[in-house]
């Protein structure tokens, strides 16, 4: 499954960094914590492989979209 934006895709990078124990559990805030608690590590190595270079920076609920 593909990151929908850049912001999930590094959000994705930095929480496989923490499950591999590149980095510590304890620095992970909001989405990349949920996503270390929630994801097993193949979820998140295809969400952290996602190339990003057509992606939107973030997708929201944007009103004007």
């Amino acid at each position: 499954m593909p990151a929908k934006s850049k912001a999930q895709q590094r959000a994705a990078g930095a929480a496989l960094a923490a499950k591999r124990g590149d980095v510590k559990k304890s620095s992970l805030k909001g989405a990349s914590r949920e996503m270390e608690k929630s994801m097993t590590e193949g979820e998140l190595e295809d969400l952290a492989e996602t190339k990003h270079k057509k992606l939107p920076e973030r997708v929201g609920n944007d009103p004007k979209a």
